[in-house]
This record gives C-alpha cells, sequence and structure tokens, in this order.
C-alpha cells in the first residue's frame, strides 16, 4: 500500500541538522504514527513520502524554511516571571516554558534570568536550521472513520488516546 491521504504511516527517523550532527531520533519502541494528509508533520516532509510504502527508506533534506522556519530575532524579549505559567519559580537557562500572551500561551525557551523577568525565545528550537530526515517507512494502514474525523492517528494500532 502506497501513501495517500487518509492513510495512517508509522515510520522510525533519525534527524540530523546541516552539519551532520544527530539532533533527534525516535525510540525503536516507540516510532511516529500520523495520518497522511492532514497536516500532522512538517508539509515538505509528508509531501515527500507520498508514494513510498512499508520497507522504503530514505532521506529527506528540508532547508530551514521548509522545516520549522528562519529565526525571527524579535522573537527573542525579555518578560516579567509573572507571564510564566511554569509551576516552578526556578528557572534555568535552556529550559522550556510557556508564556502567556494577547493571542494566548507560548511556547518559549529561557535565554537569561534574573530575579523578577526572564529573557526568553519564542523562536521554535530547530528554527533556522536545514534539517535531514533519515526515514524508515515501517508500516501503512487504513485510517479508521474515527481518526478521519479527529484528523489524526490514534496510535500504533488505532487505538484510542
Amino acid at each position: 500500500m502506497k501513501i495517500e491521504k487518509d492513510l495512517v504511516v508509522t515510520f522510525s527517523y533519525i534527524l540530523k541538522d546541516s552539519a551532520g550532527a544527530e539532533v533527534e531520533r525516535s525510540a525503536d519502541d516507540d516510532p511516529m504514527a500520523y495520518l497522511h494528509g492532514h497536516g500532522n508533520i512538517l508539509p515538505d516532509l509528508e509531501l515527500a513520502l507520498v508514494g513510498s510504502e512499508i520497507g522504503d527508506k530514505l532521506d529527506v533534506d528540508l532547508t530551514a524554511a521548509q522545516a520549522y522556519g528562519e529565526r525571527v530575532e524579535a522573537e527573542a524579549m525579555r518578560v516579567p516571571i509573572k507571564h510564566l505559567t511554569t509551576k516552578s519559580r526556578k528557572f534555568k537557562v535552556g529550559q522550556s516554558v510557556k508564556v502567556n500572551t494577547a493571542d494566548g500561551p507560548r511556547d518559549a525557551t529561557v535565554t537569561k534570568v534574573g530575579k523578577f523577568n526572564v529573557d526568553i525565545d519564542t523562536n521554535h528550537p530547530l528554527a533556522g536550521i536545514d534539517l535531514t530526515f533519515s526515514i524508515a517507512i515501517l508500516d501503512v494502514r487504513a485510517a479508521t472513520t474515527e481518526e478521519i474525523s479527529h484528523g489524526h492517528a490514534h496510535g500504533l494500532g488505532g487505538h484510542h488516546h
């Protein structure tokens, strides 16, 4: 069965940056499952998988713009600690936090910690980096009606959240 819309695809991956350094990998016992054609993974990665089938292995190169976008320096800012929704009040550089904004909570990374304020960066941690996904297609199956109506896969065997 070739990958197309409304199929659940399971794959393992190794993600590397443009220098070839490993950034992330799926665990052997926890591959990625997604509903194809529903925007659950990076659009250009999803497009590259169309037509692949079980057993296929491929490398997909994505520019920063195709992956998590270019870095936007204006996304780095100083905010009062009270605007962070994280329960702990002990922050460390590199820590992931959520900050309240006019548009709702937003993910950020702490870049500097002060007594009353923290400097944060709301760029995706991989923004500005060209990436290569090394993918092995492990399974392709028909999605359930429920998965299609929900717009995402319900796990490897189709079970619920």
